[in-house]
């Protein structure tokens, strides 16, 4: 695919003068984005927060923070919360079905910016979705990496069929120095299978790893599986077995303590799970540890500091 860039009017990001918070603090916080099924799809951003990793409690009084206006259908699906520069950036899924990833930012995570679609795959003929975006750093170019999951019909024909409604995902990918220009669309990650909920996650001893989940549906996988990667734009090495049980989706990861946990919603369920390891290799179910808000769906953790979320009333 021929690289272009294409640009939007996002300079009401207004990033300069903000403070850079290289690493989180020991006192930081874990904050929890995420949204509801339902009606809370077009509510939008929740918040909870958790002191050890695993009791989770609401904020705000589980209200949104911030009502999707953007995308084809203005839904907020999936939040993705990350920070740069001292401004928190939001991304998500706008609906089942077109182009865009929605984008809003935030200095305390209560007073957004005015949102904006990004038409990341309105380039790539055929596409059906955009699904679950997040972002990354790249620390060779000082770029983000944002990707998602896209079905484009015609690509990836050998997996046809395998997932439901037709879909057959990738993880595709753009690239921003600025989160106004960004690079054309090109895939980031194919398997070999169908897959969707792609995350980052350090591992305790360093290192970068993509954890994804394997959509094919016959026979029924629908498990988390986790690859080395060299960079965000990899290579990336083999994927793990299974490190998860069946039907779950929407991996995040937090460092608590000295171990990873990965915690993913079993959604057939209505119920969280989590997954914690040391060393990326082996793994030890702690579910029966976590206390999630109700309702909570897919959604994104970071590090906060403990006075900002004090002020998240």
């Amino acid at each position: 695919m021929r690289r272009r860039d294409f640009t939007l009017g996002l300079g009401a990001l207004a990033l300069a003068g903000c403070a850079t918070r290289s690493a989180a603090r020991a006192d930081d916080l874990l904050v929890f984005a995420y949204f509801t099924t339902g009606k809370g799809e077009a509510d939008g951003l929740k918040l909870a927060v958790s002191e050890d990793g695993f009791a989770f409690r609401t904020l705000a009084g589980g209200r949104s923070l911030l009502v999707p206006q953007v995308g084809e259908k203005k839904l907020m699906r999936d939040p993705y919360l990350f920070a740069e520069k001292g401004v928190y950036h939001l991304l998500w899924t706008t609906a089942w079905e077109g182009v865009t990833i929605g984008h809003a930012t935030s200095r305390d995570l209560v007073h957004w910016s005015q949102q904006r679609a990004i038409p990341v795959m309105k380039d790539v003929p055929g596409t059906r979705n955009c699904w679950a975006p997040e972002a990354v750093r790249d620390p060779a170019t000082g770029r983000h990496i944002l990707f998602w999951s896209s079905t484009v019909e015609g690509r990836f024909t050998e997996t046809a069929g395998t997932s439901e409604s037709g879909y057959n995902h990738r993880l595709w990918s753009v690239s921003t120095a600025d989160f106004e220009t960004f690079s054309a669309p090109a895939p980031l990650y194919d398997p070999g299978f169908s897959v969707i909920d792609g995350t980052f996650a350090q591992a305790p001893g360093g290192g970068l790893y993509l954890i994804v989940k394997d959509e094919t549906v016959q026979p029924p996988h629908k498990w988390l599986q986790v690859a080395k990667a060299d960079s965000p734009t990899g290579p990336f090495g083999p994927l793990s077995p299974p490190f998860s049980p069946g039907w779950v989706e929407g991996p995040m990861s937090a460092q608590v303590g000295d171990a990873l946990l990965c915690y993913y919603d079993v959604y057939k369920e209505g119920r969280w799970g989590a997954a914690m390891t040391r060393d990326m290799v082996t793994w030890t179910d702690v579910s029966a540890r976590l206390t999630m808000p109700a309702g909570a769906r897919h959604g994104s953790l970071l590090r906060v500091p403990r006075a900002l979320v004090a002020g998240i009333v």
